[in-house]
């Protein structure tokens, strides 16, 4: 296994691919795209194995397949302008939209959907316009659609689970994951009120933030850190990833993309691949494959998170430059007398002394 780390993805490739595995047709693409200096990456500085630029550099990046999740449309907190910049920077030829796309359950308590809510809905429908195959895998929160599940519209296909072929032969089951979260498919109850508990750390979150950048200090989050200390919650995560990774192998999978927890990680355990594309409300990140089949994260709240820290540290730096008198060292008080035998020149518009 080879893992790798860029800026800002976490990028990960198992040696070999499962044995047996027909070869992969790749789909045909539907418009040429532009070619920048490093091959078929439009920023010229992909990562190994091609096909998507890396880093934080300019330019359109175009990758083989992109997996998004739980953008949370519909409520106050989903980073629309992460993610619209997201599709305005990314191209690819296979987009999966896996789970709580739309959250249904926050409208249907109090409804919220403003212009950037429009504006990622349009952005989808654009690619999928222009020759980007769109497929929805339904959630928990979009389970409002689930009476639609099996059809198309236009480029669009709405499903309950798919799977996906990566380019090196490897076959992947793509769902959402509130199938293996136990709270979720015998306590509805609690689920709900655990919603609540979640979107009310999210406000808590956002004030807490606003007083942050008051003081001059970075984006933290608050849930994530709970996430990460709470025994319980690290517990809750390691269970579903080992329940939906045993359900791929059960079923004959080599791997698996899922979303639902919130928690974006690519790891492999004896032989399959387990991928979490995370969520587009606090940690803002995706998966996307290249065209030889490398699994990568791409994570754009980082690049935000950088930005911030960068204009944070300009900012300093024009205080410290422009302190208000009263906060400037004082000078000294008299200047030391020259040395003994030594003589004293006169200043530059002082006449000497006769």
């Amino acid at each position: 296994m080879t893992v790798a780390r860029a800026l800002p993805p976490l990028a990960f490739r198992p040696d070999g691919h499962s044995a047996g595995q027909p070869p992969h047709q790749q789909p045909p693409r539907a418009r040429e795209r532009p070619q920048g200096p490093g091959g078929d990456n439009p920023g010229g500085n992909g990562g190994s194995g091609g096909g998507g630029s890396g880093g934080d550099g300019g330019g359109r990046r175009r990758y083989r397949t992109v997996f998004i999740s739980d953008t949370h449309l519909g409520t106050r907190f989903c980073r629309t302008d992460l993610l619209l910049d997201f599709l305005a920077t990314v191209d690819c030829d296979h987009l999966f939209l896996v789970g709580d796309i739309v959250d249904g359950w926050r409208l249907k308590r109090s409804w919220f959907w403003d212009g950037p809510h429009n504006a990622v809905v349009q952005a989808i429908l654009a690619k999928a316009e222009t020759g980007t195959r769109v497929t929805w895998v339904i959630g928990n929160h979009d389970e409002c659609l689930m009476a639609y599940a099996g059809m198309q519209f236009g480029n669009i296909t709405l499903v309950r689970e798919t799977e996906h072929r990566l380019a090196d032969g490897r076959k992947f089951l793509i769902v959402h994951g509130d199938a293996f979260d136990m709270v979720v498919r015998y306590a509805r109850g609690l689920a709900l009120l655990g919603d609540v508990a979640y979107n009310l750390a999210l406000r808590v979150n956002r004030w807490l933030n606003v007083a942050r950048r008051q003081l001059h200090l970075p984006y933290w989050s608050l849930s994530a850190y709970l996430k990460s200390r709470v025994k319980e919650a690290c517990d809750f995560i390691n269970r579903f990833e080992q329940a939906v990774t045993d359900e791929a192998r059960r079923r004959g999978y080599d791997g698996v993309v899922c979303g639902h927890i919130h928690h974006a990680d690519i790891r492999e355990t004896e032989g399959m691949v387990y991928a979490n594309d995370g969520d587009w409300v606090e940690s803002c990140t995706a998966i996307v494959e290249s065209d030889c089949g490398r699994l990568q994260i791409l994570d754009w709240g980082a690049r935000t998170r950088r930005r911030e820290l960068v204009a944070l540290a300009r900012a300093r730096t024009r205080r410290n430059h422009t302190l208000p008198p009263a906060l400037l060292p004082e000078p000294p008080a008299r200047l030391p007398e020259p040395a003994a035998g030594r003589r004293r020149e006169p200043a530059a518009n002082q006449e000497p002394v006769a």
